[in-house]
């Protein structure tokens, strides 16, 4: 009997414990618990009613101090509500980030291995300027549009200043051109050489007299019914102070000129003296030689262009004035043509 107070008193200070900790209803002991419940049984309906009873271990029931809520049991699946679909046009949330340590792929959506990519990015569309897919709009050279504007004196004033090339430097006068400013016969030749930088006129010398003899033989002579010009204004040399042909880059330069000498004059007929006259004007490839253009009218900026030898080459070539003869020939007639 002792032994069975000892153990329901310690059993007492064990529950009283459990009881300030909260936990007491969890730790009691079945056998315990069962003998408590059957003197609770045993006591007359007016006792104090105890806590709704808990299910125990081993279907026993046993008293709980404390009101314990009962664990709730998972909602079938049939009792679920069912998830509502957002209504249209509502925004998307967005989807939870799958760790790229394990990629999912979605029925019917991309590769898992797209999951590595920055797929967004190659996604973002590119902005191209407005205009720049297009060809780039050439710089207007402000001293070549007011060249297009000036007239005689004016030009002949920009030309003697002239400082856009390099020919610049070694010149001693500029050769703008000479003869009469409303010519129908327009000659144009490559460039001054010795002579003509120290005279500053174009075509003096041997080659000179020799173009001389050419006009008179076409019926007009220098400074009455004709213009002679050059290609450039300045003489081209090289090291050795040689004359030489202009480059591309000093023609360039120099042919804006020209090109208003010849708005101004208005010619019926040009006539290039040599091939860098030819293709300057032409715009031919450098190579192209004198002899595949002769004997055909060329146009420039619809005016007739014939092409022949320069004066300095038939001086050493006197075997090919016949053919220039025949190239002034084929002018005579064009120009014939022109003035019907």
């Amino acid at each position: 009997m002792s032994e069975q107070m000892n153990q329901e008193n310690g059993f007492g200070s064990s529950l009283a414990l459990l009881d300030a900790l909260g936990i007491g209803p969890v730790w009691v002991r079945r056998e315990l618990a069962v003998e408590e419940v059957q003197e609770q049984a045993q006591q007359p309906a007016s006792a104090t009613p105890i806590a709704a009873p808990v299910e125990a271990v081993g279907a026993v029931e046993q008293p709980s101090r404390a009101p314990v809520e009962p664990a709730r049991e998972p909602t079938p699946v049939a009792e679920r509500p069912a998830v509502q679909a957002p209504p249209a046009g509502a925004p998307k949330a967005p989807a939870a980030p799958v760790p790229r340590s394990a990629p999912v792929q979605e029925e019917g959506g991309p590769p898992a291995w797209l999951d590595e990519m920055d797929f967004a990015a190659s996604l973002e569309p590119v902005l191209i300027p407005e205009g720049e897919d297009d060809e780039p709009m050439p710089a207007v050279d402000p001293v070549i549009a007011r060249i297009k504007q000036m007239d005689w004196p004016q030009l002949k004033e920009q030309v003697a200043d002239c400082r856009r090339c390099g020919l610049c430097q070694g010149r001693k006068k500029t050769v703008f051109g000479v003869g009469d400013e409303k010519a129908k016969w327009l000659f144009i030749g490559e460039g001054p050489g010795r002579n003509e930088d120290i005279q500053g006129e174009p075509f003096v010398g041997p080659a000179g007299k020799l173009l001389d003899n050419m006009l008179v033989s076409m019926g007009v002579k220098r400074g009455d019914n004709a213009y002679i010009a050059n290609i450039v204004k300045c003489r081209p040399t090289d090291e050795n102070g040689r004359d030489r042909p202009p480059s591309p880059q000093e023609v360039a330069s120099c042919l804006p000129y020209l090109q208003r000498q010849i708005e101004l004059i208005q010619p019926t007929v040009l006539v290039a003296l040599g091939k860098t006259a030819a293709i300057s004007l032409l715009g031919l490839d450098p190579t192209t030689p004198v002899a595949r253009l002769r004997g055909t009218v060329h146009r420039y900026q619809e005016l007739p262009l014939v092409v022949t030898y320069h004066p300095a080459y038939l001086l050493r070539s006197l075997q090919d004035k016949s053919k220039t003869w025949a190239d002034l020939c084929l002018a005579m007639s064009t120009y014939q043509a022109q003035a019907r």
